[in-house]
């Protein structure tokens, strides 16, 4: 039976402890997708399992991909098809992924046959109207199947090769209709000259680049916001590792910084392709120390922090973190650029405003963020929207504040399955 209320227990003491997170969702999708589209057996270590790559991973089965998953040791092996798709007819359910329902929308363009793509309720709700305005420029035949240009969509891709070329993309609301157009394009014929409008999330795009340089293909930036991917080029299968996701090591590294004592967060490299990395830049003006090894980051806090007045934009998964830790600081906190959120799996800026304020916090909610003041706390059951990211953020500031109770905390299987078992370890 599904655990409707959890109860979280606040830490008796200072944190000292060490985690590996699970590997990055962000990272384990478009790996599985760049193996597809490579000729051979890649595989793949330290994957994640969740939700959200099990819906990745049984779309790929529905195009007729041979895939296995070892979910207890990390494992997923793709056997490639260097750029074909096996199915030339499917209907997938992208569930409430959005890396999935973005994603499959671009790689379809290697397809034969017509394709229809749905999710869930809200990700009916979402938008993807741009990314199908990008691949309707480039010759692909995507629309809404009823009429709007949201999901359900059909896609009819061309009957010979798809040739690319140039287009335009709002990337406003979402980089993932970049990335979505990004990986499929070294494959296309005339490969892809791609003008980006808005730079939401820009290292999620920069990841997605050098993942496919990994596997083999190249690309250049253009100082003028073009992106040129060549095309004829070809995937090569590789073994390749996933980094933890730095998204979910953010509520641990806050933890640290919010309870005091130090965590020490296993195989985080500076180095790594993800952009939230820069979520520990933000606790550090907060007051924390963040001290980088060769194999490992450690999170030293007092329990004594100071608001911020911090552009998200750039790493907007980690908003809820730090919106959720803020009202425990000595001067406020201002959190701008991170409008689009509010089409994410909940309206994210509404509903931490919401819950702020459930718990005794002075918010004020604004278009594009959140003004977030020191306020005297007091216990509540957090309510959830289904969003595990609303989910991990306040279990964090229950570490702090006694009371705090998460409704439906089983939404966290979106991404981190284990995240309250891992939670209470380092208590």
């Amino acid at each position: 039976m599904a655990v409707r209320e959890l109860p979280i227990t606040p830490a008796a003491r200072p944190l000292n402890a060490s985690i590996r997170p699970p590997g990055s969702k962000s990272i384990t999708n478009r790996a599985m997708l760049l193996a597809a589209m490579a000729p051979g057996t890649s595989r793949i270590a330290g994957a994640l399992a969740s939700d959200d790559t099990q819906v990745m991973a049984a779309a790929l089965h529905a195009l007729g991909f041979a895939l296995t998953l070892d979910h207890p040791a990390g494992m997923i092996v793709v056997n490639g098809r260097g750029g074909e798709i096996p199915s030339h007819e499917a209907d997938l359910n992208a569930g409430d992924a959005g890396t999935a329902m973005r994603f499959l929308a671009g790689f379809l363009t290697l397809g034969r046959g017509r394709y229809r793509l749905d999710g869930s309720e809200r990700m009916r709700q979402r938008p993807i109207r741009a990314l199908l305005a990008a691949l309707r420029q480039l010759g692909l035949e995507a629309a809404g199947e009823r009429g709007d240009d949201c999901p359900p969509i059909i896609i009819r891709p061309r009957a010979d090769r798809f040739p690319g070329g140039r287009a335009t993309i709002d990337a406003t609301l979402s980089s993932q209709f970049v990335s979505a157009l990004l990986m499929p394009a070294p494959l296309w014929r005339d490969g892809l000259e791609l003008e980006v409008i808005g730079d939401t999330a820009r290292p999620f795009v920069t990841m997605t680049l050098a993942l496919m340089e990994r596997w083999g293909a190249r690309s250049a930036v253009k100082g003028d916001g073009r992106i040129v991917v060549g095309g004829g080029q070809a995937y090569q299968a590789r073994d390749f590792a996933v980094e933890p996701d730095a998204t979910a090591a953010s509520y641990f590294a806050a933890a640290a910084a919010l309870v005091g004592g130090a965590v020490r967060i296993r195989d985080l490299r500076r180095d790594s392709v993800q952009g939230d990395l820069a979520f520990l830049d933000l606790l550090q003006q907060m007051g924390a120390d963040v001290r980088w090894r060769s194999d490992a980051v450690e999170v030293v806090g007092t329990g004594n922090l100071r608001g911020i007045d911090a552009t998200m934009s750039d790493i907007p998964d980690t908003v809820p973190t730090l919106a959720a830790i803020a009202p425990f600081a000595s001067s406020p906190t201002r959190i701008r650029g991170v409008g689009f959120i509010r089409h994410h799996e909940s309206d994210r800026l509404h509903a931490l405003a919401t819950e702020l304020r459930r718990i005794g916090a002075a918010v004020e909610e604004f278009e594009d963020g959140l003004g977030i003041a020191p306020s005297h706390l007091q216990p509540a059951t957090i309510a959830t929207y289904n969003d595990h990211r609303l989910a991990m953020a306040f279990a964090v500031a229950g570490l702090k504040l006694a009371g705090i109770r998460i409704a439906n905390p089983g939404c966290v299987s979106k991404t981190y399955p284990d995240f309250f078992r891992d939670l209470n370890a380092i208590c």
